[in-house]
């Protein structure tokens, strides 16, 4: 079947299609008994099994949608990553699954304490159009992990991509245990109304907080996943030439169009030059060629195209230096064809506050360069904005470095680098303030999508029988003697 097909036979399911599917499967989630250590890992299975044999359509479906999506960032930044979590949600199921033992206060030996991992139950994931197969498919590993049913409503933006997930996961892994929700906002908004046991955003800030107003109406709780603008701050001691090379290899990524993505560097005033001079040497080796290079992606759509050549020109007319990478002179100046849709790497020196590029999240290859003069200075300037979803730092003096993760608060934060902490499965990937709540990943993800229960296991003899009516006087001497014990000195 190929993507055309696919796409008319799914796209006649309307709302309430979905709707009455979705009941079904709330019906399912509440009469029948939780799977199975050994259920979960067959679904794992199937999941895996649908990646690792469609990889080549989907990096032709993502390369589609884009216009242009460099075959190699597809792989590596999409396709490897949502197997990692596959491969460590299956690696770990036992340990997740298994009752973690608590504490038992003395008062209450020799009971017992557990904390049981359950489904939740259906769970909703609105996933957006930048990174369509790992935004999907990296949440969906650790709701299934955690023995749930789940609904994905894919970016109307990326229509082939969301209808090979459709074709495929349905296939794979049946329509009962993933539903893929094909449409617009009016299908995320129908979908936000139902009573999921919980719900994952991928996306804007004003979009999150639509949805969260939506699950407020059922009391579905949720987890937002944003963005912002994350900055990268050198230290004057740090090595300036690798510092700018990784910058620039995390900000081109997806031409830019990643949520953790280097949104502006902060500089030391006297390196400024260097900087921009050390960016156009990295892009130039990264990207001699633009219009004809695979590696080189395009910008997902007219309107985010025009959305960026606004921020160029809005800067450019309020005194910016702009520094645009454009190796074989390709394009006209840092914007060129709408039809191509491919953006120049371009720094942008001597912002101010007044331009829109210092205050919108950009999304795209262009990056703001802010100069400082002490690092407290900068730390400043971004503790007075929103919290960021990621913060990259580089120096190479460990006090200075645990002054900056102290000082400064962000979803995740990676040291020396950009964008690899989303990488590592150990940690929780998160946001926090306006850049998002809640984290997923790994046993963050399995823990976020289970419902914690607390089980108290009552010994046959417990001392608590000594606590029951009627109240004589030596239970007034054992509950002071209890209270004086906990009580400390002040």
């Amino acid at each position: 079947m190929n993507m055309q097909d696919t796409a008319a036979n799914v796209a006649g399911l309307k709302l309430a299609d979905i709707e009455r599917r979705f009941w079904s499967m709330h019906d399912k989630s509440r009469n029948e008994r939780p799977s199975s250590e050994a259920e979960r890992r067959t679904v794992l299975s199937a999941l895996r099994r649908a990646i690792s044999t469609s990889t080549s359509e989907f990096v032709q479906a993502i390369a589609r949608d884009f216009g242009h999506r460099s075959p190699s960032e597809t792989l590596m930044a999409e396709v490897l990553p949502t197997l990692l979590m596959v491969g460590g949600a299956l690696g770990h199921l036992r340990a997740w699954m298994r009752p973690e033992k608590r504490g038992t206060s003395l008062l209450f030996w020799p009971a017992r304490n557990e904390v049981h991992r359950q489904p939740k139950g259906v769970v909703l994931i609105i996933s957006t159009w930048n990174y369509p197969l790992q935004l999907s498919l990296g949440p969906l590993a650790a709701a299934l992990a955690a023995g749930n049913r789940v609904v994905i409503k894919p970016s109307e933006l990326t229509p082939a991509t969301s209808a090979l997930l459709k074709q495929r996961l349905e296939k794979e892994l049946g329509a009962e245990r993933v539903m893929v929700a094909l449409g617009g906002p009016e299908m995320a908004e129908g979908l936000c109304r139902l009573p999921f046991d919980h719900i994952l955003f991928t996306g804007s800030s004003a979009v999150g907080k639509t949805v969260m107003s939506a699950a407020a109406q059922n009391l579905v709780p949720v987890t937002l996943e944003l963005g912002g603008k994350s900055p990268a701050l050198l230290h004057a001691d740090c090595d300036l030439p690798t510092a700018v090379e990784r910058i620039v290899r995390g900000k081109l990524l997806n031409a830019g169009q990643t949520c953790i993505a280097p949104d502006y560097a902060l500089v030391p005033r006297g390196k400024v030059d260097e900087f921009l001079r050390l960016f156009r040497e990295a892009a130039a080796g990264f990207y001699p060629r633009l219009l004809d290079n695979p590696d080189y992606t395009a910008i997902i759509n007219a309107r985010h195209y025009e959305r960026l050549a606004r921020l160029v020109a809005d800067a450019r007319a309020k005194g910016a230096r702009i520094e645009t990478v454009d190796p074989a002179s390709e394009l006209a100046g840092a914007i060129g064809s709408p039809d191509v849709r491919k953006i120049a790497p371009t720094a942008i020196a001597d912002v101010t506050d007044a331009m829109a590029v210092t205050r919108d999240e950009i999304f795209g290859p262009l990056l703001p360069v802010i100069a400082y003069d002490r690092l407290e200075d900068a730390i400043v300037y971004v503790n007075a904005r929103p919290r960021p979803l990621a913060l990259y730092y580089f120096d190479s003096d460990r006090s200075r470095i645990r002054q900056l993760l102290q000082t400064t608060v962000s979803g995740g934060a990676t040291v020396n680098d950009t964008v690899y902490h989303f990488a590592q499965e150990e940690l929780p990937f998160g946001g926090i303030g306006a850049s998002g709540m809640g984290s997923y990943h790994g046993r963050d993800g399995f823990n976020t999508f289970s419902h914690a229960k607390g089980v108290f296991l009552q010994s046959r003899l417990t001392p608590t029988g000594l606590m029951t009516p009627p109240y004589d006087a030596w239970f007034q001497r054992i509950i002071r003697w209890l209270i004086r014990s906990h009580g400390g000195r002040s």
